[in-house]
């Protein structure tokens, strides 16, 4: 067992479960990740040995046919499988908080009626809020969900939906003017609507179209895709919780659990950098010794565990606060914000201890090298992570004039 990022304070059942994934992920995942990278190639094999595994069902509770785990054990088994291909990690990532939005906000039916198909991964779960022309600006949506008789009318086009083929239940953010009137503040004119599909691409049921995917620098394995939908008619009772004009809250909560699992992704991806970097520098000789003995390599290597060691700390913290049901936005934003700067960093040190070999394709740390930069955006970018740490620290440390 590696000496680093260790988590103190596990039940037996947390550190059997967390002992299983590493095996699949040193079996199963490590020995093609890059291969099947390369190729930009869905991962079926390594998804169906997940659904075996019961990953899917990891945190649904057990009366949905769930392991009803926590999120920190959910965060510290996605640290885990980012170890070994961080895509793998994006294909439980969406279906998760589709899962937790649905136990925390969906109505009796709604969650007898996905959540038991959810968590044996027959129902995957993707979410969507980003649109072409915004990014971070969730409140400028320009979807719109129109109400007509007992269904509704959806009409617009969303961005970087992760699992967007792939995916069979889709969570999609609107606006909905119904009930709200003109001047309604943006967050509390949305609505989260839960769109059933086919896999796959082109028009998926009808009035959906999944265009195909985008074509990307890194993170490559997992689709990532459009939705458009042009005359979409989804019944009232798919409006998640029953009512209009809570998707933004609802949203958010996932996003947290989102952020949670971005930490969690760049600390397992920094992990693997340092064990590559590690290993090479004991490998590799230059004059007349291994170059894990020059005191340049050991500095660097020094600031690399201290590193990973952090994020690891922070990460576990921030699912912690979740889990205890106290508010934890500021706690994820900082771990998110931590654990992506301090991942590429670390990518960066152990491309650099590789030398020329760092920029081979042979190498496994050139796949790391362009995997690193998705963190700094996903599920809201640094600078969206320091707005919410520095507007939570005003609200906590009022001045008292």
């Amino acid at each position: 067992m590696a000496r680093l990022a260790q988590t103190a304070g596990l039940t037996d059942i947390q550190q059997e479960i967390l002992s299983t994934v590493r095996d699949f992920v040193d079996k199963e995942i490590i020995p093609v990740a890059t291969e099947l990278e390369h190729r930009d190639e869905y991962p079926q094999q390594i998804v169906d040995g997940l659904k075996e595994l019961g990953l899917f069902g990891l945190m649904i509770p057990e009366e949905y046919g769930g392991l009803g785990e926590s999120l920190l054990t959910y965060a510290l088994c996605v640290e885990e499988i980012a170890r070994g291909w961080m895509s793998v990690s994006g294909i439980i990532n969406t279906h998760f908080i589709v899962a937790y939005m649905l136990k925390q906000h969906g109505t009796q039916e709604q969650r007898e009626y996905f959540l038991p198909r959810m968590a044996a991964g027959e129902v995957r779960g993707a979410f969507s809020m980003s649109e072409p022309a915004l990014g971070s600006d969730v409140s400028a949506i320009t979807s719109k969900a129109v109400k007509d008789g007992d269904e509704y009318v959806l009409n617009g086009q969303k961005m970087w939906l992760t699992n967007g083929g792939t995916s069979t239940l889709v969570a999609v953010l609107v606006k909905s003017d119904e009930g709200h009137p003109e001047g309604t503040a943006p967050h509390k004119s949305m609505t989260t609507f839960l769109v059933e599909k086919e896999p796959g691409f082109g028009e998926v049921r009808p009035g959906l179209t999944i265009p195909g995917k985008i074509d990307k620098m890194g993170y490559k394995g997992v689709d990532t895709t459009e939705l458009i939908m042009d005359g979409l008619r989804i019944p009232a009772n798919r409006v998640l919780g029953g009512a209009t004009g809570r998707g933004f809250y609802q949203m958010m909560d996932g996003v947290e659990v989102g952020r949670v699992n971005v930490a969690a992704r760049g600390c397992g991806v920094a992990q693997r950098a340092f064990e590559l970097g590690v290993s090479y520098a004991q490998q590799r000789h230059t004059f007349g010794k291994p170059i894990a003995q020059h005191q340049a390599i050991q500095f660097k290597l020094a600031e690399m565990a201290t590193k990973v060691e952090a994020a690891h700390a922070m990460m576990v913290n921030a699912a912690r606060k979740k889990d205890s049901g106290e508010r934890n936005d500021l706690e994820a934003g900082m771990a998110k914000y931590l654990a992506s700067e301090y991942c590429k960093e670390v990518v960066e040190d152990a491309f650099r201890i590789h030398g020329g070999y760092g920029f081979s394709k042979e190498y496994e740390i050139e796949r790391l090298y362009r995997e690193a930069p998705m963190l700094l955006i996903g599920e809201g970018t640094a600078e969206i992570q320091k707005m919410i740490i520095g507007r939570r620290l005003l609200e906590e440390y009022r001045f008292q004039g």
